[in-house]
């Protein structure tokens, strides 16, 4: 009976320890315009503890990362976006983290060509 309770436990903690991936993949839309907005995306993304790989796109604003689920969860990475004034879907930078990027990042007022050759 002992060994039962043993085998049981054990294969219970083995499907709770598989159930989070050491490098999941994950895609979010992250507004900004340019080279600058990538590389402060990247930076702020890349500053959260699990994440091992990010990478933000001009065009479509999609922003890829490879994440270990262990570490962090997509909610902490989107906060230290918004942190960097950069909005999400689902959080938005407040004014202060906003009015802090370059001027030509400004997201918010223009509507212009996201060309990235800033």
């Amino acid at each position: 009976m002992k060994n039962r309770v043993l085998i049981l436990l054990f294969v219970l903690a083995s499907t709770v320890g598989f159930s989070q991936e050491k490098n999941k993949k994950l895609l979010m839309d992250v507004n900004g315009k340019c080279l600058m907005c990538k590389a402060r995306i990247e930076k702020a993304a890349l500053g959260v503890p699990g994440v091992k790989y990010a990478s933000w796109d001009i065009p479509t604003h999609q922003l890829s990362l490879i994440m270990d689920e262990r570490k962090t969860d997509a909610m902490k990475i989107k906060t230290a976006i918004v942190e960097a004034g950069h909005d999400t879907k689902e959080l938005k930078a407040s004014e202060e983290a906003y009015d802090k990027i370059h001027p030509c990042c400004k997201y918010r007022e223009d509507n212009s060509d996201d060309s990235g050759k800033h």
